[in-house]
């Protein structure tokens, strides 16, 4: 059973703070395995489309390993994996409508000197398994895809053919996550970026759910996710503030 410390109420926006203490398992008991961050859960819930309620509500949990920390928003429900308790992610501004990507929370969150990446759309698929249709691509350390993966991610493996490369990772709060670059960018109708991600849907086992962050006004992109059977579930932003560069000691 989860205990909650007191919710903090915000008299203007109307949120609930609800810092987790103990384990939570996402909104609905989605369980995040033995040892991963709390906020896993609730990505593998609304996976299997079990989203928290629409209440406006901002649920907080700890800060991510490594000095990150993030603020996701699903529809009318935000969570927060910060340092900051309840009552500071609350009067920050954050609720569940849209508050917690506010600009001015997230930059309240990071504090002076903190590093913000950009908001990007949350999407999800399930692995579809068999004999992998993606290759191995050895010696791509130093480009800028997979040397930004590593920054932020961890057990990132590289894979690829002449369409593209796809870097397969554990990012956010532990989930499998997926990048995708083509060699050649320019539009051509031909389908590269969707053919991509349909045959990087094979490097897992099947029903294994995969996560990806596409920013919004990057349509090419998003377009492709989609059209490979992705479905958006949210949105987030990650966070490295000064205090998390200092405990670290990862630059900017």
């Amino acid at each position: 059973m989860t205990a909650r410390r007191p919710t903090a109420r915000h008299p203007d926006r109307g949120a609930v703070a609800e810092p987790a203490c103990g384990t939570p398992t996402g909104p609905t008991g989605g369980a995040g395995g033995g040892g991963a961050h709390p906020l896993l859960g609730w990505f593998l819930a609304a996976a299997e489309e079990r989203f928290p309620p629409a209440d406006g509500r901002v649920t907080v949990l700890p800060p991510l390993p490594g000095g990150l920390e993030c603020s996701v928003a699903f529809t009318g429900h935000a969570v927060v994996a910060t340092a900051l308790d309840g009552e500071q992610v609350v009067a920050g501004g954050a609720d569940g409508y849209g508050g917690s990507l506010d600009p001015r929370f997230l930059l309240r969150l990071a504090g002076p000197g903190g590093w913000i990446g950009v908001t990007d759309a949350t999407l999800t698929a399930r692995a579809t398994g068999g004999p992998p249709r993606l290759g191995a691509l050895p010696g791509l350390d130093d480009h800028p895809r997979v040397r930004f993966a590593r920054e932020l991610r961890s057990d990132v493996t590289v894979h690829g053919d002449e369409r593209g490369l796809v870097t397969l990772a554990r990012g956010l709060a532990g989930r499998h996550e997926l990048g995708v670059e083509l060699h050649d960018p320019r539009p051509d109708g031909r389908g590269h970026g969707r053919s991509l991600l349909r045959d990087a849907l094979t490097l897992l086992p099947a029903g294994t759910p995969l996560f990806a962050a596409v920013a919004p006004g990057n349509a090419r992109s998003l377009r492709a996710f989609l059209a490979a059977g992705f479905t958006p579930i949210g949105s987030e932003a990650l966070l490295r503030p000064a205090r998390g560069i200092a405990q670290s000691g990862t630059p900017l």
